[in-house]
Parts: C-alpha cells; structure tokens; sequence
C-alpha cells in the first residue's frame, strides 16, 4: 500500500487533518508515552542528530513537525540566533510552548501551526531543517520536501531522524510484534485513542525507508543524500544538504 495513503482513521477527510486530530487527541499523553515504548532511547537519538549539525553552526533552524518542541529544545543546545517549530496540531505545540517558557527558551524557540508542504518562508531562510519521525506523516511527501529544499540555504543541512525496517531476521520478528502487538496495545490504553498507535506501525510499515528516502531526498533537488541506521535497523538518520 503506497505510504501516503495511510491515514490514522477512517474518513473522507484529507490525510494532515486526520493527522491532526490524532496528535490533538494524544496530546496530552505524547511525551510519556514516547518515554514508556522507547524506553527514553529516542532522547540519545536526536542529540545525535543534533551532533551532526555543530560543524555547521546554524543560526537559523526550522524544526518540523516539532510536535511537543524536544527537538527544537535539543537544537537550542547549539546556540543560534532562532529556532522555529512548525507542527499542524495545536494541541501538541501547546505542550511545546509549556516546556519552552518553563525552560525559559522563549527568546530563542517559536512555535507556530504550519506544515512541511504549505509552510510559506522565504527562500533560503535556514542554514539548517530538522524532521523527528514527521516525515511519514506528509500528506505529499516529495511537495514536502521539495518545499523544504527551497528554504533551506545553499550548503545548508537536512536532518532526518525516522523510523524503518530492521533487515536482520530475528530482529525483525521482536520488532514487528513490538510495533504491531505491545504498541497498539499499550497506546490505547493509555492514549485512549483506538488508532493512533495501529496508525503508528501501519505508517512504519509503507513508508520508504532507507535507500529508497535517500532515492526521493535526491529526487527533490537535495544532494549528498546518505542515511545510517540506529538500534539494529529500526530508526535511521537521513542528512542531505542543498
């Protein structure tokens, strides 16, 4: 089934709005939820991704799908002038906005609802893009991108921190009753919504990871596309610069 026509329920309505209500209806329960079926390993993960942009020294980065802010907080780590968080639920950049003002990164971290294929900053706005596990909730994935390429500046960097397939065997089995059994199962009982977490591993499942994202990234005007794998397969780090 082609990635994009995944949505978390079943309706007419376009697949960003469903997305939407998804994560404004586990708001509330996101971050402890990601905490509780990663066990906190997606924490070391973005700080390596944010690790990749320190030679770069942005001042200007665009965080999207910020969703609750973590890793538009990680980024503030490198000390730029301005981070901007994008994200198309209210609901969870409301949570972001919470932890910016208690951290009190407000001068440095906005947030703001907007998504990947509307977002309308000028070109080259940013020395640098980040996307943590958004990217396989695009509407249209290369309409993303390519827009994310124009606002990137020349020599400038995406980084892509997502989930895919583990190719090992044994490794894939844990996985995937991991992500089709324990995570459904433990998402709604404590998300209380009965799709978001079904919608999780069916959007893991068609999405193009690996070779084939590095295949798209370059299709959309980016250059020096490359990935490497996390945790025996099962995330992945994507870079491209402009």
């Amino acid at each position: 089934m082609q990635h994009d026509s995944i949505t978390p329920y079943k309706s007419d309505s376009e697949k960003h709005v469903q997305i939407a209500k998804m994560f404004d209806n586990i708001s509330n329960k996101y971050d402890a939820l990601n905490s509780i079926l990663s066990i906190g390993i997606h924490k070391g993960w973005r700080k390596k991704c944010v690790n990749r942009l320190k030679i770069l020294q942005p001042q200007h980065i665009l965080d999207v799908a910020t969703g609750t802010a973590d890793f538009a907080i990680e980024c503030s780590k490198l000390h730029p002038k301005k981070v901007i968080g994008i994200d198309i639920s209210e609901g969870m950049l409301n949570i972001g906005r919470k932890k910016i003002q208690d951290k009190k990164l407000d001068t440095i971290i906005s947030l703001q609802q907007s998504n990947a294929e509307t977002a309308d900053f000028t070109d080259s706005s940013f020395d640098a893009i980040v996307i943590g596990f958004g990217v396989r909730n695009f509407q249209n994935l290369e309409k993303g991108l390519t827009n994310l390429q124009r606002m990137l500046k020349p020599e400038g960097k995406l980084i892509i921190l997502e989930f895919s397939f583990p190719k090992n065997t044994i490794v894939k089995w844990f996985y995937n009753f991991y992500l089709f059994k324990l995570t459904p199962f433990v998402g709604k009982l404590v998300s209380k919504d009965n799709r978001a977490y079904t919608y999780l591993a069916e959007s893991i499942e068609a999405f193009p990871n690996n070779e084939k994202l590095v295949a798209i990234l370059k299709n959309c005007g980016f250059t020096k596309a490359s990935y490497n794998s996390l945790f025996f397969g099962v995330s992945a780090i994507y870079e491209a610069s402009k």
